[in-house]
């Protein structure tokens, strides 16, 4: 039976550089994964009362039902302001509620940073591990994934060129799902 990982792209805009390495990172999946993107542009903002008076927006249900089927996850974020898009810490939140019913808890994860500048998204792959410890999620911590300078590794059509950065992300992939199978759940 195959194992069901989440590639969770922490951006909204439709050629966002988070969202093409997600697509590059679901064709590398090996055999015995399915990997499977998760969006998230449909989660209004999280909001407690929304539990707390039983009106819980139908996407929140679907997604908390999606995430409750994976068996683990790799986070791709952009950089905002030294941290994550709000969009990826909102499905965070989203996830972890009811307080004691987290969808997330347990399920091992990666976090795959990127951004056009010269250090990979290193503030936001950092903040979100603070997030991540908290919600029990396990974090291979090697290799470190900070994918500098993306915007120079896509073709015109949107794929990921041959060479260093696909090289690199199919390197982390495939440490992944080692990793994975070393700290599922059980």
């Amino acid at each position: 039976m195959s194992k069901v990982i989440g590639i969770i792209a922490g951006s909204l805009r439709k050629e966002s550089f988070s969202k093409k390495i997600a697509k590059a990172v679901q064709d590398m999946a090996p055999g015995g994964f399915d990997f499977k993107i998760v969006k998230l542009d449909e989660l209004p903002v999280y909001n407690q009362d929304f539990d707390d008076n039983n009106e819980v927006p139908p996407a929140y249900t679907e997604f908390r039902n999606e995430v409750k089927q994976l068996d683990g996850f790799i986070f791709i974020t952009p950089e905002y302001n030294r941290s994550v898009p709000a969009v990826l810490k909102n499905a965070l939140d989203v996830g972890s509620r009811p307080y004691g019913q987290s969808v997330w808890d347990g399920k091992p994860g990666a976090i795959f940073s990127n951004s056009p500048g010269a250090v990979g998204g290193f503030g936001a792959n950092h903040h979100l591990r603070q997030s991540l410890v908290f919600l029990n999620i396990p974090v291979m911590q090697q290799p470190e994934v900070y994918l500098a300078k993306i915007n120079e590794a896509f073709e015109e059509n949107g794929s990921i060129k041959d060479g260093a950065a696909k090289d690199f992300i199919k390197k982390a992939v495939d440490a992944f799902t080692v990793w994975f199978d070393q700290n599922k759940k059980k």
